[in-house]
């Protein structure tokens, strides 16, 4: 089925076209207010649901080529029969989930909306028309991907049925809407599905459990057990929609996919091996120095892709062969790399940070001021691994003159100023968050397209051919966990949460050591924006219990997770690590072993210190 005119090119061609207009919008706000003073009529909404466009038309590119977001370890211990099984479980349950959100994505469009609503000059009914679309164009993409097989096709027809079945409800609602009323045995057809959903509610969440387990989508997993658990507590089907496109059309939400599309161009181009050669030529006579300038490599890339596992599998490659060539041992160099792949996410303008932010409810500036202490802190922690290597390992130190230093600098002065120029845009108030990711992506653009002449317009097909699978990746699970995130809330789980834990705990060094405990199991399990969303609402009750700062929370929180990252067995850089480097997993968990406990004492101090984090935050 794989054919040249079976692959999803135009969603990729307008998924490339929809983020240079994403950048484009802001840019253009920020001329317009800056010299006739008034806005882009419209420019706002145009941005907001560009991001909804791209989310689902990445979606289906990341279904036909097999790039969503899944946890797949269990599958390496499955026979060749359990591994189609598992597949076909896969299918049946983005299928089932899929077909469920197109059907209530349609009833909540027509619902919701009127004719005369508007997107700037653009029916709202029409623009959000790729809600149903595009979760149909996942269906499809996912049918394209492989052969049908006997097993596909049944898993296809019955995810089919089962999708059409628990949309029962909504599809009468909107019926009713549309005539004023049916017959009294379209409402006992939906009160029998809503209550055969109710019944079957714990079969249900562990299926998807074990879905999820097995390797299905992340998005699927959440979105299935949110719409069920919604469904079965009897509240409308068509909140799982709305909810849906309420977080995607967010206010701050472009700029993920903008600070992403930043990481993306510098590693297309020769920017990482600019920087490599400042930072050897400035550290390399250093003891420790190829450590020192790997690590703020890696921290530099991480900061802008948001996903640690871009630093790993984009400039992992290089950075290894310079450690090599350097005389670092294999074990050494691949536990560095694994840990470093996700140092950065406490920098600004980190993007779960911004994340974290929104669901919070906190100042973003203060978020990324608390961040930038504790993120030299865990720095620091795989800086000092470095400089006990070199105590019982020979290392080879770099001669370099102070021309060599001036002659790199020079080299990379353009990438180098980057980070200082969105932290004056953003910090001095000259553009909002969504204007500075535009600013980023624009300036990039600018350094590597014209002044570098390192890459062509042609480029960028290519650049949003491997960004996109990431945004939307990371997009789609943001969605689903949003809607999951309103039953918690709507069931007050959070607050049951939070008096359960005040009745048993009343110590608060006690609690934060279990909350660590916690939050790296949670980081082992979940990627950290699907965590986020999940478990933010659960933590803040529970920080307000303790008299923990809002900000210290977040920090903590995040800290966490950028070492869940590297916790074994299932922190995501061990599976990245071991395909980029070609190490087995075994190998791979030996060699970051030591990291891991070095961040996780790191991850402590800034845990119980909490004036590492509100020094500058305050």
């Amino acid at each position: 089925m794989s054919t040249e005119r079976n692959k999803p090119l135009s969603e990729i061609y307008i998924s490339a076209f929809l983020i240079v207009l994403l950048a484009g919008i802001p840019t253009v706000e920020i001329i317009i207010r800056k010299l006739f003073g008034i806005g882009l009529k419209g420019g706002y909404d145009y941005t907001r649901h560009i991001v909804l466009w791209l989310t689902l038309l990445g979606a289906s590119v990341n279904s036909f080529t097999d790039r969503h977001m899944k946890i797949e370890f269990c599958t390496k211990f499955l026979s060749d029969r359990g591994k189609k099984l598992a597949e076909n479980l896969s299918l049946f349950i983005v299928v089932l989930v899929s077909g469920a959100f197109s059907v209530v994505s349609t009833v909540f469009l027509m619902m919701g909306f009127t004719s005369e609503d508007k997107v700037g000059i653009l029916s709202q009914r029409l623009v959000t028309l790729i809600l149903p679309v595009g979760f149909l164009l996942v269906i499809i993409r996912e049918m394209q991907r492989k052969a049908l097989s006997k097993g596909r096709i049944i898993a296809l027809c019955a995810g089919i049925a089962a999708a059409l079945w628990v949309s029962v409800s909504p599809l009468v609602n909107l019926i009713c809407d549309i005539v004023g009323d049916v017959p009294s045995c379209f409402w006992t057809l939906s009160d029998y599905s809503v209550s055969s959903i109710a019944a079957l509610k714990l079969p249900l969440l562990l299926l998807f459990i074990a879905s999820g387990v097995l390797g299905a989508p992340i998005f699927a997993v959440l979105g299935g057990i949110a719409y069920m658990l919604i469904t079965a507590s009897g509240s409308y089907a068509e909140v799982s929609a709305n909810e849906f496109y309420t977080m995607l059309i967010g206010n701050t939400v472009p700029a993920i996919p903008l600070f992403t599309l930043t990481g993306f161009i510098l590693s297309e181009s020769r920017a990482g091996d600019r920087l490599i050669r400042t930072f050897n030529a400035f550290f390399g006579w250093m003891p420790a120095g190829i450590i020192i300038a790997t690590v703020i490599i890696c921290a530099f890339f991480t900061v802008f892709t948001g996903a640690s596992g871009v630093t790993i599998l984009a400039i992992g490659g290089l950075l290894s062969a310079i450690l090599e060539k350097n005389g670092i041992e294999e074990r050494y160099r691949n536990g560095l790399l694994c840990s470093a792949g996700s140092i950065g996410l406490l920098f600004p303008p980190s993007l779960p940070m911004i994340l974290y932010g929104i669901i919070a409810q906190l100042d973003i500036k203060a978020m990324f001021l608390g961040g930038i202490i504790p993120g030299l802190l865990l720095v620091l922690s795989l800086v000092i691994t470095g400089f006990i290597y070199i105590s019982k390992h020979p290392v080879k130190r770099v001669k370099s003159t102070a021309a060599e230093c001036a002659s790199s600098f020079a080299a990379s002065f353009w990438e180098i100023l980057l980070p200082f120029i969105i932290i004056f845009s953003y910090f001095s108030g000259l553009t909002t968050l969504v204007e500075t990711g535009a600013v980023a992506v624009l300036y990039t653009m600018l350094v590597e397209f014209v002044i570098k002449r390192e890459l062509h317009l042609k480029d960028m097909f290519t650049i949003a051919r491997k960004s996109v699978p990431i945004i939307a990746g990371i997009l789609i699970i943001l969605g689903m966990a949003k809607v999951l995130s309103y039953y918690m809330i709507d069931e007050q789980i959070p607050q049951r949460f939070a008096d359960w834990i005040g009745l048993h705990i009343h110590s608060k060094i006690l609690f934060l050591f279990l909350l660590n405990i916690a939050l790296l199991l949670v980081g082992c399990f979940m990627d950290i924006y699907s965590a986020i969303m999940v478990v933010v609402p659960l933590i803040i009750p529970l920080g307000e219990i303790f008299g923990i700062h809002p900000i210290h929370l977040g920090i903590i929180f995040l800290a966490n997770l950028e070492l869940g990252y590297i916790t074994p067995p299932v922190g995501l850089n061990l599976f990245l690590a071991s395909y980029r480097f070609n190490v087995p997993l075994e190998k791979m968990y030996r060699a970051v072993v030591p990291f891991f406990l070095i961040m996780l004492l790191t991850v402590f101090i800034i845990t119980y210190v909490p004036g590492f984090t509100l020094l500058l935050a305050r």
